[in-house]
């Protein structure tokens, strides 16, 4: 085996060898020796929004005359070439590291830091030309460089999401649309109540993943506060005095989203708030979304001994032993989905508890789980609405046979016969297997045009309530 080329690099520590052939240096190579926990490394939004802060950070050190001219160009071009997509493999730290994202800050400074030495034609490793960190880190801080990637990293990611939740908010609402005078036995307590419309239950799914989606936008807004700029400890300390300003707007020109420096910049190192904040709308979508899966499921379960009243797509056999069984498989999978984004919440809100005095050092664990969830919650939705949502059917005489055999439907009759007689019909018609209807009938307890009335359709569904309590309760005696 032919021995490997090395290179021979020195950090604050020592000197080490580095494999030749690779853009990371020195302190990448400590992480990966020191954190050998997971194999997962950072997402690529994550390592995007990263290399537009290196970008508009080198840009502006240029524009007030710190950097190099040339320098700064060969570190802004080596920029572009990640952003498309080159040296992707370099960025190899795990996902947990050291606090506050030190590690994954280097690699980021190293490899481009390396990449431009190529550029400007020079060998891998001569920081005296170029340096990871007096240029490529040039009026920055681990500090204020990861909240400020992972706050963009977030805003990028979250676009596909969003996207996701209008289109399966307005599935729900065309299924509404289709079945929405298709009435049928309400349920609460999980035991027969009052009817509502198949296109009332599944409208209200509807706008359930609406009402979070919004709750998701409102809380992002938080995350347009970046810390850039504050280096350290929020003194700005080793930065040009415009830097903060001129970086944050030339961060935004970069990435096209509405970024502005934070309001108290001690406060943004401290506190870790708007991550959990959006995180937090993350695990209340996923709680919604688990409460609709699990609605599916049951509405669906069967085929004989469930409800039964919908029928969800058969997208792949159900049981290795049961022949021709069939299961709810996307909406099981949104449950395990949804449980992990719960999950990743309570991780990232014990990173966010975790600050401490000048700094938030679990930054790192912070990235990990929130965009992952992000990540889970964008790839799958798509095809949940598409292999389930949209392929629902409705077994109409399922639901009208539920309904016609609903004691609830006594409910109806307390405005006019009194509660205990409509409890009395209600308790007769579950014990002889009959219709609340049937029985008032039998009984002449109303005449048959007030029969037709009550249960109409319309007035079950409080469609109609002109001329409700007309005949008014039967006379005793």
């Amino acid at each position: 085996m032919p021995k490997m080329e090395t290179r021979t690099e020195v950090d604050s520590l020592g000197k080490r060898r580095v494999p030749k052939k690779v853009y990371f240096g020195i302190q990448t190579l400590r992480a990966l020796e020191n954190f050998p926990v997971s194999g997962m490394k950072a997402p690529i939004e994550f390592v995007y929004a990263y290399v537009y802060v290196k970008k508009a950070a080198a840009i502006v050190n240029m524009k007030v005359g710190w950097l190099d001219e040339k320098v700064g160009k060969a570190i802004a071009e080596a920029c572009d070439e990640v952003l498309d997509g080159k040296l992707l493999d370099q960025f190899v730290v795990d996902v947990f590291q050291a606090g506050a994202g030190t590690s994954f800050n280097m690699n980021i400074n190293e490899v481009l830091a390396n990449r431009a030495l190529e550029i400007l034609g020079k060998e891998k490793g001569d920081y005296k030309a170029v340096s990871p960190n007096d240029d490529v880190n040039m009026g920055q801080s681990s500090n204020d460089t990861f909240p400020t990637a992972l706050y963009v990293s977030i805003l990028l990611a979250l676009g596909s999401l969003l996207n996701e939740l209008a289109l399966l908010s307005a599935a729900f609402k065309r299924f509404s649309k289709k079945y929405a005078h298709m009435i049928k036995s309400g349920r609460t307590h999980l035991q027969d109540a009052l009817p509502v419309t198949v296109g009332q239950e599944f409208g209200a799914y509807g706008s359930a993943i609406q009402n979070c989606r919004r709750q998701i936008e409102a809380r992002t807004k938080l995350l347009q506060e970046v810390p850039l700029g504050g280096t350290a400890t929020g003194t700005g300390v080793n930065a040009h005095p415009q830097f903060r300003k001129m970086a944050v707007f030339e961060l935004s020109r970069l990435t096209g989203l509405k970024l502005k420096p934070s309001r108290d910049s001690f406060e943004a190192l401290q506190s870790q708030n708007a991550v959990t904040a959006v995180s937090g709308a993350l695990k209340e979508l996923a709680l919604e979304l688990i409460r609709i899966a699990n609605d599916l499921r049951l509405l669906s379960s069967g085929p004989t001994a469930g409800l039964a009243e919908i029928a969800l797509p058969s997208v792949q056999p159900g049981s290795s032993i049961m022949p021709g069984k069939v299961n709810p498989v996307m909406a099981e999978c949104l449950d395990m989905i949804c449980f992990q984004v719960v999950g990743n919440d309570l991780a990232v809100s014990l990173a966010v508890q975790a600050g401490q005095l000048e700094l938030n050092v679990m930054t790192p664990v912070m990235m990990h789980n929130i965009l992952e969830s992000i990540r889970l919650l964008s790839s799958f939705l798509h095809v949940f609405r598409g292999r389930c949502v949209e392929g629902i059917t409705v077994d109409e005489k399922r639901c009208l046979h539920y309904l016609e055999k609903n004691p609830a439907l006594a409910t109806f009759l307390s405005p006019f016969i009194g509660h205990l007689e409509a409890s009395k019909i209600a308790q007769q018609a579950l014990e002889e297997g009959r219709s609340v209807k049937e029985l008032v009938s039998e009984k002449s307890l109303l005449n048959p045009e007030e029969v037709k009335r009550i249960f109409s359709s319309a007035h079950m569904l409080g469609i109609d309530r002109t001329g409700f309590r007309k005949f008014g309760k039967k006379k005793k005696g």
